[in-house]
């Protein structure tokens, strides 16, 4: 039968009616209730694109078919990383029965889960009572830390995935958009929320309706879980020569060792000179200087993202040494690491309060 055929269920008022939240109306018996845990520097990308979905699915059924609440970690409102604050019905424990959970975690997720010990034994507790739990962007690791993902499959933002991996060993970690395992679900963020919820949409009402609701956002296609979550190494860079893109791809997916020329050119095909044309012809500049480039924009991220100390990255990042890491960065950016890290750490805490 058509979801838009369905015979309307029973009302019921919400339970966040009296607290004036986004979902205060009548709805239907069975609408699924979910709750949005927004922990300091979320993505409202992510977060809008989870939520919206919910309420243009309402809207063109013509019915209550899901109803939200938000939560934060003390009960009042959060800012997103963009420095916009949302407000909260509440904490986790206050939110009453919900049918799923979504963590919505942007900037430095690791140390935010750290900093929220509680939250790994609501998580667990919502699990086994039933309650469909997820995490968005960053919100894969309080669900890792909290034991959930042990021996299961998700996803985490791209930027996130070697930190997540080396942490969380026991996750099996894919570069999926959305993954979508034993109850768990977790998606890497961005505009892939709009994806897993169109999913959902599909699996809890029908195909009809995740088409209907797709169209409303301009979404024509949409994306399957398995699809990849980073645009092609040839669209990013505008390459045109197909053995370039693969010796750039090689270059992305080695960057904790530096590549030889001639290796490069052996694995793609082509000879050293003509790799080197194609590098300046192309990108402008040389296999080394580009190869050198991605090792440090790496090491940049790490020293926003994380609280690793610099000898590590630099490892991470191909280097011999901290100090050679240091040289090549100033040399890039203006600046050692070590004020990098400094600099940056106060700019966020004041965005976060």
């Amino acid at each position: 039968m058509s979801p838009a055929r369905q015979t309307r269920q029973p009302r019921r008022e919400s339970p966040v009616a009296a607290r004036g939240g986004p979902a205060a109306i009548a709805v239907d018996a069975a609408a699924r209730r979910l709750g949005f845990l927004l922990l300091p520097q979320f993505s409202m990308m992510a977060f809008s694109a989870a939520i919206e979905p919910l309420r243009a699915a309402n809207r063109v059924q013509d019915r209550t078919l899901y109803e939200w609440c938000i939560a934060s970690a003390d009960g009042n409102a959060v800012s997103a990383s963009n420095g916009i604050h949302v407000a909260a019905q509440g904490t986790l424990g206050e939110l009453g029965r919900l049918d799923m959970l979504l963590v919505c975690v942007g900037l430095d997720a690791l140390q935010l889960t750290l900093g929220h010990p509680r939250l790994k034994g609501q998580l667990r507790q919502l699990a086994s009572h039933g309650c469909q739990v997820g995490g968005i962007s960053g919100g894969s690791f309080p669900l890792a830390e909290a034991g959930l993902l042990d021996g299961k499959r998700c996803t985490v933002h791209w930027e996130y995935a070697e930190l997540f991996a080396r942490r969380y060993p026991r996750a099996r970690l894919l570069p999926d958009l959305f993954v979508v395992d034993e109850g768990v679900f977790t998606c890497s963020g961005g505009t892939a929320a709009l994806d897993l919820m169109l999913h959902f949409i599909r699996e809890h009402h029908g195909a009809d309706l995740a088409n209907a609701v797709a169209e409303q956002f301009i979404h024509p296609r949409i994306r399957e879980q398995d699809d990849g979550q980073r645009m092609d190494s040839g669209l990013r860079y505008r390459i045109t020569h197909p053995r370039l893109a693969d010796a750039v791809r090689m270059m992305e997916s080695a960057l904790d060792e530096p590549l030889g020329l001639a290796g490069i050119a052996a694995r793609v095909g082509l000879s050293p000179r003509q790799i080197e044309r194609l590098f300046a012809q192309q990108l402008g500049t040389t296999p080394g200087q580009f190869h050198l480039g991605l090792r440090l924009a790496r090491g940049r991220h790490l020293l926003r993202e994380t609280a690793a100390p610099v000898r590590a990255i630099a490892e991470d990042c191909g280097f011999d040494s901290a100090s050679h890491f240091s040289q090549a960065y100033k040399r890039l950016h203006g600046c050692r690491p070590s004020d990098e890290r400094r600099r940056l750490r106060p700019a966020r805490r004041s965005t976060a309060t």
